[in-house]
């Protein structure tokens, strides 16, 4: 890759010219001349530089964009050639939103190291919206998504169920009981992921079909403290069995039957449109579409 690009991207990753430098093990005053090559060769400012902060330029973000693609699409192609030695190995890229990525990918990566100890995995967590960019932006060889996902550039896999229940505190008046009144589940303060999240998709369907609207609810951006509100009381809120096995056997959370319905999802993963695949990513995708959930 252009190493006046790669200069560049460093800068903006690590925030400052003296962190950039450190981690490409090149001099600072070095590193200054790669980013006024390419803002000569742009025809722009790139940054705007002060004593205590560093942002991009409006032009710095178009470049910054458009540089991770190459970098993305770069190491695809040595992923590529690497598969020609029959080697699987190099980086590989993987998105997962949340619920997978928190609590079941570690797991994935430990059996990964296990078998194919030259691939090198990089991680990135994020909402469904935020892993398919990232894959559209070649910035992800592959995304792991919960729940719907379409798009006419992207292939989406469906490859294990998730099922999700209404969580209680063990304190709850509802925690014993064996039939709900949806009525006081509507009166409840609900706990919701924000919009465009899988978990947040599946909690809108269940209201969509039990037939109301909370009157309160509240947004959170993680798992992890929502389930932290739910044990302390502060409402309710649905979620995956994944996330909450460990309060399950601690006794500090409930699960509900709703009507007896049964609220699941799929987790699925994501990729481009292409007859390219590296190794890294094809044993990657063997190893999800192999392996039983239920033994994690």
């Amino acid at each position: 890759m252009d190493q006046t690009l790669l200069v560049f991207i460093t800068v903006v990753d690590k925030g400052n010219f003296t962190r950039a430098a450190e981690e490409l093990h090149m001099t600072q005053p070095a590193v200054s001349q790669h980013i006024q090559a390419l803002e000569r060769t742009s025809g722009a400012r790139l940054l705007e530089r002060t004593n205590k902060s560093m942002t991009l330029t409006a032009s710095g973000k178009i470049v910054y964009d458009h540089a991770r693609q190459i970098q993305g699409l770069y190491t695809s192609m040595q992923g590529l050639i690497d598969d020609h030695m029959h080697r699987a190995s190099g980086i590989l890229t993987i998105g997962a939103s949340y619920t997978y990525g928190e609590y079941i990918l570690p797991h994935d990566l430990a059996l990964l190291r296990q078998q194919y100890p030259l691939i090198q995995p990089t991680i990135q967590i994020g909402n469904t919206k935020d892993i398919a960019e990232g894959v559209l932006n070649h910035q992800l060889n592959i995304g792991i998504v919960e729940g719907e996902l379409r798009h006419t550039k992207l292939k989406v896999v469906p490859f294990a169920e998730d099922v999700m229940y209404v969580m209680v505190s063990a304190n709850h008046s509802l925690a014993k009981q064996q039939e709900i009144d949806l009525q006081e589940l509507k009166e409840d303060l609900w706990i919701l992921r924000e919009p465009g999240s899988g978990t947040r998709e599946a909690t809108d369907k269940l209201f969509e079909t039990l037939g109301f609207v909370p009157k309160e609810r509240v947004e959170f951006g993680s798992t992890q403290i929502i389930k932290e509100s739910v044990e302390a009381g502060l409402g309710i809120a649905l979620l995956s069995q994944w996330t909450v096995r460990k309060e399950l056997r601690l006794g500090t959370l409930c699960m509900l039957q709703v009507n007896n319905q049964r609220i699941a999802r799929h987790f699925s993963w994501v990729m481009l449109h292409t007859e390219y695949k590296t190794k890294a990513v094809e044993v990657f995708l063997e190893m999800l579409t192999e392996k039983e959930l239920s033994d994690i």
